[in-house]
């Protein structure tokens, strides 16, 4: 079964036709997932900028972590359950839009970002705790991060104007673009 067959039959599923037809859930859904976005993002900016070394530079950088990781967890979780609700409402929709596409890549991006500074520089951050400036791979890793949070809520507010520019019920549209949206 392909991506697009599925999610054909997820849009007719009772439970998406449900969501996408509600009066109120789908919106209070929406709004879930943007309140704990800035919770996420808020936290994930502060420990980045700890990283680049441009604020709080006399607090440990793993205190930093410590405190906020909580917060930054429950606001992942949140927002990835109700981002999902989000695609469950219309999946066929957010298949069939480049802007979605593009957020799930960065969002990947910012994943293995993550990934890749635990599994890295982390690692050594004994060394460089108390460092008022980390190590270089620590700020590459905070710059990029806030980069892609900045690219990821950007394609995601661009997600439901794809229409005016690509739209899968316009045809003909070029075969690159129906390849990049998904279009049959």
């Amino acid at each position: 079964m392909s991506v697009l067959r599925f999610c054909e039959w997820l849009a007719a599923t009772p439970g998406s036709i449900a969501l996408h037809e509600s009066r109120y859930l789908y919106l209070i859904v929406l709004t879930v997932h943007v309140l704990t976005l800035c919770l996420f993002v808020g936290t994930a900016v502060i420990v980045d900028l700890r990283l680049m070394g441009l604020t709080m530079q006399t607090v440990r950088v793993t205190e930093v972590i410590t405190r906020l990781l909580p917060w930054t967890a429950a606001g992942l979780v949140t927002m990835i359950t109700t981002g999902a609700l989000l695609f469950y409402a219309a999946p066929l929709l957010r298949y069939q839009n480049i802007f979605f596409r593009a957020k799930m890549v960065a969002l990947l991006c910012a994943g293995l970002n993550v990934w890749m500074f635990h599994k890295g520089v982390y690692r050594s951050v004994a060394a460089w705790d108390l460092d008022p400036l980390p190590p270089r791979r620590a700020k590459i890793a905070g710059g990029l991060a806030l980069v892609l949070w900045v690219v990821l809520i950007t394609l995601g507010r661009m997600i439901p104007y794809q229409v005016y520019w690509l739209d899968c019920d316009r045809q003909p549209e070029s075969a690159i673009v129906n390849l990049l949206v998904g279009c049959k």
